[in-house]
């Protein structure tokens, strides 16, 4: 614990800072920022590797980062900084005073594992808004499914907006990435029934069976599931709405589909 970095022009604060802000160097160093205390806790959990600790010692204690930090498999390099430098790489305006280097899992579809012989799955084709994605992600947990994949991704699941708007929980949930082509396969292979939220040759999402093996797929507000996906399910489903416009926010519908399917399920 005796590493001090007094200038923002140091070339550690300077990578962290490139990592905060531009995803191809996340994606190149393979590693991204975790910031605050029940963040770094969850990330832990989840088996991430920490590379490096950077606390403000005028916001939380040392006591408190290696309480934070004791269950961690292996060793980590800490940094004191300074309150200047940390509000620089603090990305939420209510800051703990703690952030970490982690090491990016490979998220790709060929790595995902199910543990049960009757899986619920969500998949969200191509979103791009974080806040949505976290929303998405907050569902799973809530709901306890046996995955989440992201077809298409236009966003960097390690983006600082994710991990905020998921609350940590993207580092404790099943969760994988892939083409739409190469997801409907894994489904394909694994007699994964799809129900595809859309509009065409829908039925109505109550009157379906989700008892057996299942992947909900969600598609984006604008532009609906893309022709891959809706020439491969199972069934089309939607949900009723009586307003004006016919959509909702798809991690709202998502929530309607996921605990129906729960629900016929007994929540098991």
């Amino acid at each position: 614990m005796q590493n001090s970095i007094q200038s923002s022009q140091n070339p550690k604060i300077k990578f962290l800072t490139q990592l905060k802000e531009k995803a191809r160097i996340r994606k190149k160093e393979e590693c991204f920022i975790v910031e605050g205390q029940r963040e770094i806790l969850l990330a832990i959990k989840g088996q991430y590797t920490l590379r490096h600790v950077y606390y403000c010692s005028s916001i939380i204690s040392k006591e408190k980062v290696l309480k934070i930090t004791k269950e961690h498999r292996t060793a980590i390099e800490y940094f004191e900084i300074t309150s200047e430098i940390y509000q620089k790489l603090a990305y939420r305006t209510t800051t703990e005073g703690i952030l970490a280097i982690a090491i990016a899992k490979n998220l790709s579809i060929e790595n995902l594992k199910l543990s049960s012989k009757n899986p619920l799955i969500l998949i969200a084709e191509a979103p791009e808004k974080p806040g949505n994605i976290g929303a998405l992600l907050r569902t799973t947990d809530a709901a306890q499914l046996d995955a989440v994949i992201i077809a298409n991704p236009k966003t960097d699941l390690y983006n600082p907006n994710i991990i905020r708007s998921s609350v940590g929980c993207l580092f404790t949930i099943n969760i994988a990435t892939g083409s739409s082509t190469d997801i409907i396969k894994f489904l394909q292979q694994e007699n994964i029934n799809i129900y595809g939220a859309a509009l065409e040759k829908a039925e109505t999402y109550h009157t379906q069976d989700y008892t057996q093996s299942t992947a909900i797929v969600v598609g984006t507000e604008a532009t609906g599931l893309s022709t891959t996906f809706l020439s491969q399910t199972t069934q089309n489903i939607k949900i009723p709405m009586n307003g004006v416009i016919d959509s909702m926010n798809v991690s709202v519908a998502a929530g309607i589909l996921i605990f129906e399917a729960k629900r016929q399920r007994n929540f098991m």
